[in-house]
């Protein structure tokens, strides 16, 4: 069932959990963490991220295809479930996003210059209050981690007071800040700081985020909760799950008998539905780490 946002996130530091936002991009990864959210009782947000997805496939037409079929997804989920259009790139593409049907955008804003953020964000959020949505802004910007290392210069820590700020100027939802976790790290755990983590949290009122959810220390995630944060972004580790699940076989396509049973079947047969079953798994992990499993029938 399709719900706002802030709801989720309400329910989510009354009852002291995290809900996740497991990035999806096609049928069946979108499908991967909605079966996990149904099996594990578990309140989560459906969506897909523009960061990672070519911008003129997304703006002639994509956006509105995945919204359509997030929206289909989510109202057909037994849990409660919002519905994240992330990371947009531009305004427009977060103005496509509310018409396309997602309850929730996030416009990323975190390296353009103060005043135009501030501006940006406050029409987006205008607009999506009017629409029933939510919006979800940045303060600060995270590194990538990429085969030749993580450019730490490229990180932007969140200011507690400037964050304060941009929440009350803006009207935002929730925000992400930025405490040394990384976007895109696999191999090892980002060295966030807590301590600054405590300082936002004791200025701002609204639910915080994380990003880079992948990389972020499992250990420091009932702390994190404790410190106000009421959503995690995964995504990088999804798909190097359901990569790892799709067999070798799948290299060598002409050695594949039956193609039909292989591709697009949906049956057990289809090499992207074992590569399915290996991220909904992995989703499964993540919600019970984030304390969300169970929560659907919590008053």
């Amino acid at each position: 069932m399709l719900v706002p946002l802030q709801e989720l996130l309400s329910h989510a530091r009354r009852n002291d959990y995290a809900v996740g936002y497991f990035e999806a991009w096609d049928s069946y990864s979108l499908e991967a963490v909605a079966e996990a959210a149904a099996l594990e009782s578990s309140p989560v947000i459906l969506g897909f991220g523009c960061q990672m997805v070519d911008r003129a496939w997304l703006d002639q037409g994509g956006i509105d295809l995945l919204g359509r079929l997030g929206r289909l997804v989510a109202e057909s989920c037994p849990v409660p479930v919002s519905l994240l259009l992330n990371e947009a790139q531009t305004l427009e593409q977060a103005e496509r996003g509310l018409r396309a049907g997602f309850n929730a955008i996030m416009l990323d804003t975190s390296t353009w210059p103060r005043d135009e953020a501030v501006a940006a964000v406050s029409r987006l959020t205008k607009l999506a209050h009017a629409a029933g949505a939510a919006v979800e802004a940045e303060l600060g910007h995270l590194p990538d981690a990429t085969p030749g290392g993580i450019d730490a210069g490229a990180a932007s820590l969140t200011d507690p007071d400037e964050a304060a700020a941009f929440v009350e100027q803006t009207g935002v939802d929730c925000l992400a800040v930025s405490i040394g976790n990384i976007h895109l790290l696999t191999d090892a755990e980002a060295p966030v700081d807590m301590e600054l983590l405590s300082r936002i949290h004791e200025r701002i009122d609204v639910p915080l985020v994380i990003h880079g959810g992948t990389g972020f220390p499992l250990r420091e995630v009932r702390r994190a909760i404790s410190l106000g944060v009421a959503k995690f972004n995964v995504g990088t580790t999804l798909k190097r799950a359901f990569l790892d699940g799709i067999p070798s076989r799948a290299d060598s396509g002409r050695d594949i008998v039956d193609v039909h049973a292989a591709l697009g079947s949906h049956k057990e047969t289809d090499i992207l539905v074992v590569g399915k079953e290996r991220m909904r798994l992995r989703v499964q992990q993540l919600m019970r780490a984030y304390g969300s499993g169970g929560r659907v029938d919590t008053p």
